[in-house]
């Protein structure tokens, strides 16, 4: 099935959206961290630590998180979770170079490997992992429904997956409050730090098309995961998902 969010680009409507993501990421890579959390106003460490949080009581002993960026999502989890090994995987290797050099200045770096990966293929052999977490990262697929299957074939049955996903509110006043901040305050910054203009239009466009509350456990179910639950944050804003392999 095609989605809404998977029909935008960050730069132009022809070619694969893959590259174009990962071209993205690439170039605003050196500016992420600091705009990542001054635009969400620093709220989203609460978000994040929230979904990991989730996955305690699996204790997972080897997690792959898609679409790690800059490993900040990554090493969250080595401190919160203690897993033997974590894997991070992206697209875009400029983001992996910042989050390489995070762990090598972290306790963690005897436990954590980042890796280039196409989320539509991975190179890693069926159930392979207790728990897959992707952390604001899921509407940037090419293909939501391939992406969902690539996870679910390399998790281990009875293993978790956590998503956390950027929403956008349904109820006033956040509503407009939000419409403001996505459309404009964040294009207007991410322009003026990041020097890319299309970055921080693209991604509040996909914020609003990606399916959401209800519509993504659907999703979840048809790709063929059960326990599907889902949590809403400040209003709204985020969205966590959690599901497990049968």
């Amino acid at each position: 099935m095609n989605y809404q969010q998977e029909k935008i680009k960050p730069y132009s409507p022809d070619g694969a959206k893959g590259k174009q993501v990962e071209q993205m990421f690439d170039n605003i890579a050196h500016s992420y961290d600091f705009l990542n959390h001054a635009l969400s106003l620093g709220i989203d460490k609460y978000w994040r630590k929230a979904a990991l949080n989730s996955l305690k009581p699996y204790a997972p002993q080897r997690l792959l998180d898609i679409a790690t960026g800059t490993g900040d999502f990554a090493l969250l989890a080595a401190k919160l979770l203690h897993p033997r090994s974590i894997v991070g995987a992206d697209l875009s290797e400029g983001m992996l170079s910042v989050a390489r050099q995070k762990a090598l200045r972290s306790e963690y770096a005897r436990n954590i490997t980042f890796q280039k990966e196409d989320c539509m293929a991975l190179s890693f052999a069926d159930s392979s992992f207790d728990a897959i977490t992707v952390a604001y990262g899921i509407r940037n697929f090419e293909n939501l429904d391939r992406g969902l299957s690539e996870m679910l074939r390399v998790l281990k049955p009875g293993g978790r997956l956590v998503i956390i996903e950027l929403t956008t509110p349904q109820k006033s006043p956040m509503k407009q409050l939000f419409g403001f901040y996505s459309r404009v305050w964040m294009p207007t910054m991410g322009r003026l730090i990041s020097h890319d203009k299309q970055a921080y239009t693209y991604l509040p466009a996909t914020m609003e098309a990606f399916p959401q509350g209800e519509r993504m456990v659907e999703i979840l179910a048809k790709a063929g995961f059960t326990d599907i639950n889902f949590k809403r944050f400040t209003g709204g804003i985020s969205t966590l998902y959690t599901a497990a392999r049968p």
